[in-house]
């Protein structure tokens, strides 16, 4: 570094002292002499407000040191608070955000007594109302608008009680008398609820306004399940007579007590809901969920809804079969979930309607000429799971080793004696018609030759509530925590009972009747397991799969963690959980 002259007081005035750095900054020479002052002068300088002529003495070079010294400097100091904030804190939810979903179809009774056959009226209900008690992530019972429970040591007394801080969209509080109110009407035969059949003889004691007991005449080990059925406001539906029940705009624009309130929607010129909003329930029992607002769009087909995902209309995807997965573009933004539900498809045989098939040999051949692997994977797109039995997706432990069918096209072919024509009908689902096309083609390299019958849905119900089919390609939904009598037990043979193969064992019916009698959960499930292998044995269906439900979800929501479900609507279980913007919380 050069030096300044002998003393700062040599220079006069400021005049001078500019003079000087002058000459430095054009590289002359000083003499030695000038060499000792410099870091008295420069202070000097500093002290006199000089502060502004140090630069000129310095190359650029060292100028430009000191200016990257400086900045790392101040940047060090301004980013120790910031590190030392991030090193201590942790990111959590906040509430904020929003998400449309797509959905197949059209909302037309959101209603938990009248919902049961529309899934997306099921899942505007799951989102809007709330049940006494709900499946966790996990697939497990758990208290939802009910505090507790308590079964009484015989089996028959169930006493809920409930929640002190539960309130309807409109400020009322939830009281017993509004649960009281929604099961007196699902027993009721006038308001034509599909619940009516799990609440025939239960007798309601409201104790007080958060108490209230179901007494039984029988023991029935599933009974707790009922307690999902989402609850109704009395106050808004009192005076409204059965006759109009179905009609009322309280179906379309719905008072629940859930997660979130219903704040618009749109209809198209035919009058059908296209569009649909919900906003957080700010009083939520549980806590505010923290995603502000949840659309829905309602689209004809899957391919419609593909389309408007890949056109950016849309961040959810309700459901999108294993086949589709192709065809969705942008996947790097989108989380897929394999959900398992406790469901199968199968092909019922009714031995009623076809002689063939009243031979055992001719069911068994069926069973082992069906490539179930080949099915999965030409139809899933291996987005499902082999089914050979008709208990599945249980939280029972019931033995799945089982005798099975193995695929083996010789022995299929061994058992028949002669070419075999069947009829096998099945309805207009995409998916199940190219599974009945599949099967047609396997079953021919042994011999049984295939008409397919592709029914409307309205024409499918009304051939099963007949029973006018020879084999039925359809799928059924269990819980859960199962209860396989309504699909098996001879009693249930005909409309409304859901037996499609028109099954008759009596060993089977007595089993039935016990395992639902029995409380101990270790003993339900030998009689579960005595059951399947009588039903495996006498062949009357081919189980085939239980696909998975594919739910896809824009990667910008976290906090959703369920893998079982008992219905597709059980997805939005733990909404309130889900979120998608987030802030620092300090760790504890």
């Amino acid at each position: 570094m050069s030096a300044f002259t002998d003393d700062y007081h040599m220079f006069k005035d400021d005049n001078q002292l500019d003079d000087f750095f002058s000459l430095k900054s054009e590289n002359k020479e000083l003499s030695s002499k000038h060499k000792e002052g410099i870091k008295d002068s420069i202070l000097k300088s500093i002290r006199r407000g000089k502060l502004r002529l140090i630069p000129k003495i310095l190359s650029d070079k060292e100028r430009y040191l000191i200016l990257v010294f400086t900045l790392i400097i101040l940047g060090s100091a301004i980013s120790i608070p910031f590190t030392t904030f991030y090193h201590y804190t942790i990111g959590v939810p906040d509430n904020g955000g929003s998400f449309t979903e797509g959905a197949v179809g059209e909302p037309r009774l959101i209603n938990p007594l009248l919902s049961q056959s529309n899934d997306v009226d099921r899942d505007l209900v799951s989102l809007v109302y709330s049940g006494l008690m709900k499946y966790n992530e996990e697939g497990k019972l758990i208290p939802d608008l009910a505090k507790s429970y308590e079964v009484s040591s015989d089996g028959l007394n169930y006493t809920i009680y409930l929640r002190d801080n539960a309130f309807w969209h409109d400020g009322e509080p939830v009281t017993t008398d509004d649960v009281e109110f929604t099961i007196q009407m699902a027993q009721n035969p006038d308001y034509g609820s599909s619940q009516r059949v799990n609440w025939q003889g239960v007798e309601i004691e409201k104790v007080n306004e958060e108490t209230i007991i179901f007494k039984l005449r029988e023991k029935y080990a599933q009974f707790v399940n009922n307690f999902t059925l989402k609850i109704l406001p009395k106050h808004s539906w009192q005076d409204i007579k059965p006759i109009n029940f179905g009609l009322s705009e309280l179906n379309l624009k719905p008072v629940g007590s859930g997660p979130y309130k219903f704040a618009k929607l749109k209809k198209d010129t035919l009058g059908r809901v296209r569009e649909y909003e919900l906003e957080a329930n700010q009083k939520f029992y549980l806590g505010r969920p923290h995603i502000d607002k949840i659309g829905f769009k309602f689209f004809d087909s899957e391919d419609a809804m593909i389309d408007a995902y890949n056109k950016n209309d849309i961040e959810n995807i309700s459901f999108v079969s294993g086949s589709n997965l192709k065809k969705l573009k942008f996947k790097r933004r989108l989380t897929i979930t394999e959900l398992k539900m406790p469901r199968y498809f199968g092909v019922f045989f009714n031995q009623d309607q076809s002689k063939n098939l009243a031979d055992k040999n001719i069911r068994v051949a069926l069973n082992h000429a069906t490539d179930k692997n080949e099915l999965i994977s030409k139809i899933l797109e291996n987005k499902g799971e082999i089914v050979s039995s008709p208990m599945i997706g249980s939280i029972l432990d019931i033995n799945n080793d089982t005798k099975t069918y193995l695929f083996d096209i010789e022995q299929a072919k061994n058992l028949l004696k002669e070419e075999v024509d069947l009829k096998l009908t099945t309805s207009t689902w995409p998916e199940l018609v190219a599974l009945a096309n599949a099967l047609k083609e396997q079953w021919i390299k042994v011999g049984i030759n295939i008409e397919i019958e592709i029914l409307s849905v309205s024409e499918l119900q009304r051939t099963i509530k007949e029973r006018n089919y020879e084999m039925l390609l359809f799928g059924e939904i269990l819980t859960l925590d199962p209860d396989p009598f309504t699909l098996w037990h001879s009693s249930q043979r005909r409309d409304p009972g859901l037996n499609l193969a028109l099954y008759n064992n009596k060993t089977v019916d007595t089993l039935l009747e016990e395992a639902r009698k029995t409380l101990n959960p270790l003993e339900r499930a030998q009689k579960y397991d005595e059951f399947q292998k009588i039903v495996i044995e006498d062949a009357p269906a081919v189980f085939l799969y239980n696909s998975y439900h594919l739910y896809g979800q824009t990667k910008d929501i976290k906090g959703f963690e369920s893998k079982l479900i008992s219905m597709p609507s059980d997805r939005f279980a733990n909404i309130e959980k889900w979120y998608i913007d987030t802030k620092r919380s300090w760790a504890r």
